[in-house]
């Protein structure tokens, strides 16, 4: 990418290692930018990129956005072993129809094992159950895609109006882990998001279960662990 045809050429100074922006310079700039710009900032760092997918509702606008400029950039998916039938059909979908580089991370134990360890998915009501099963399903397998490639950014979906934790956030933040994480469509409310996933065809997953979250606006832990 020639970095004289960047669209913030002139507004932001793209500089070689991240952890050296200054992110307030950087969300100003950011801030009336589109996906695909934001996207493109963030690829032009030069640095080793992931993104990370739920293969949920509305999943593939975050997937579309990357792999229009990039298809090698890695994309994670912690499949946590209780996914429907339908997230599996549109994360198939989204992989052939996107050329996505998929790098799937499973917990180590299978999902049967997991429900006769718990006698079940454990509720809210459990809550130190409930915080071992997510370390088991989706913290864990995260932190093996982090030491297996690497990244400094991390591309997400993630947007304010979600939960209040990322309400305080901004489209570009420091991860405690020490990856600049970048929100494309931080800023987009619902409406915005499905109008984008239409207007590129994209397919949603209708039918998504997060067996770490069970209630709206909750966290499952990726974007709040240290």
């Amino acid at each position: 990418m020639s970095l004289s045809k960047h669209p913030l050429q002139g507004r932001l100074q793209v500089q070689s290692r991240s952890q050296h922006l200054d992110l307030r310079v950087v969300n100003r700039a950011l801030a009336d930018q589109d996906p695909s710009a934001i996207v493109q900032w963030a690829l032009a760092l030069g640095e080793p990129t992931v993104v990370t997918t739920s293969m949920g509702v509305n999943a593939g606008a975050t997937l579309h956005a990357v792999a229009s400029l990039d298809k090698q950039v890695p994309v994670v998916w912690v499949d946590t072993g209780f996914n429907t039938a339908d997230t599996h059909r549109v994360a198939k979908l989204l992989v052939n129809r996107l050329g996505l580089n998929l790098h799937t991370f499973r917990p180590a134990l299978s999902a049967d094992a997991i429900v006769r360890e718990f006698q079940g998915v454990p509720t809210l009501d459990e809550p130190d159950a409930h915080q071992r099963f997510t370390q088991l399903v989706k913290l864990e397998p995260f932190r093996r895609a982090l030491v297996a490639l690497q990244p400094t950014v991390w591309i997400s979906g993630i947007r304010a109006e979600e939960t209040k934790h990322r309400a305080q956030l901004d489209i570009v933040t420091r991860d405690p882990r020490g990856m600049l994480k970048v929100a494309p469509f931080f800023h987009f409310s619902q409406p915005q998001l499905e109008r984008y996933m239409t207007q590129h065809g994209l397919p949603s997953c209708q039918h998504y279960f997060d067996p770490t979250k069970l209630l709206p606006g909750r966290e499952c832990g990726l974007h709040t662990a240290c």
